[in-house]
């Protein structure tokens, strides 16, 4: 699946259409993570579909619910821009980042420079980089690139050994661990628990994928996570405001009016 996204990304990039900038506020994901709402940082992400689950959320309204996910406490918001394989779109982002006053992530398979300025353009405040979609020294210039252009990145891993090589040429501020095993797409957090000691002291990380409980949230925190990312169970939630409150085990107005 994944090489069939990113033969897909290299047809878009070939046909990529710059977009006009507009100069915005930029945000810092990375102090919203080391100083959350809760007692652990939360990205939460605006996400319709995915190649493994299909269709997540019909009723879709990307705005509403990023204002949502602001107003119940979320440090920061994800956003899916790709629209082939995820049904998102660059324009959700755009729209997000006017109408909120977190951070704005966004979330894709970014490969090459002409992605990072178009998420510039946009007005992402941080990208996501996914360690094995590029070489780890490309990789490192995409991160050097988006740090010249004033926006940061989440760096993201799905094995110790994509970890360890990507350490042996730079160390991201902000590392992600993925629980997705993207061969078989099945997800486990034990993937946290057991990446989590490479991770060197001065990073902070985020655990990603298959957190669906407080229990979850608990057992990453515990792992030493700093923040998790979050976006099926909100979007499969009765309304996201729920998802989030569910998900810290707090209580809810919404569930008793």
């Amino acid at each position: 699946m994944l090489e069939t996204i990113l033969k897909t990304k290299k047809q878009e990039i070939d046909t990529l259409s710059m977009p006009a900038y507009e100069q915005v506020e930029k945000r810092s994901l990375y102090q919203a993570i080391k100083h959350p709402t809760r007692t652990v940082g939360l990205i939460a992400e605006v996400k319709k579909a995915s190649p493994s689950k299909g269709l997540i959320r019909a009723d879709f309204h990307p705005v509403d619910i990023a204002k949502t996910y602001e107003a119940a406490g979320a440090d920061a918001i994800s956003v899916l821009t790709d629209q082939h394989y995820f049904k998102g779109h660059r324009d959700f982002l755009t729209a997000i980042k006017k109408e909120t006053s977190i951070p704005i992530m966004r979330k894709d398979f970014i490969i090459d420079e002409l992605q990072v300025e178009e998420s510039l353009r946009i007005g992402a405040d941080a990208i996501l980089l996914i360690a094995g979609t590029v070489p780890d020294q490309k990789l490192f210039e995409l991160y050097q690139s988006a740090h010249e252009k004033g926006m940061q990145c989440l760096v993201e891993v799905h094995a110790a050994s994509e970890l360890s090589s990507l350490l042996s040429v730079f160390t991201p501020e902000l590392i992600g661990i993925n629980n997705r095993n993207l061969k078989t797409f099945e997800t486990s957090l034990s993937q946290t628990e057991e990446i989590a000691s490479l991770v060197p002291q001065q990073c902070t990380f985020i655990s990603e994928s298959g957190i669906h409980t407080f229990e979850d949230v608990t057992r990453v925190q515990k792992a030493g996570a700093g923040g998790v990312l979050v976006g099926e169970s909100f979007m499969r939630a009765e309304t996201p405001s729920i998802g989030i409150t569910n998900l810290f085990g707090e209580s809810n107005d919404e569930t008793t009016s």
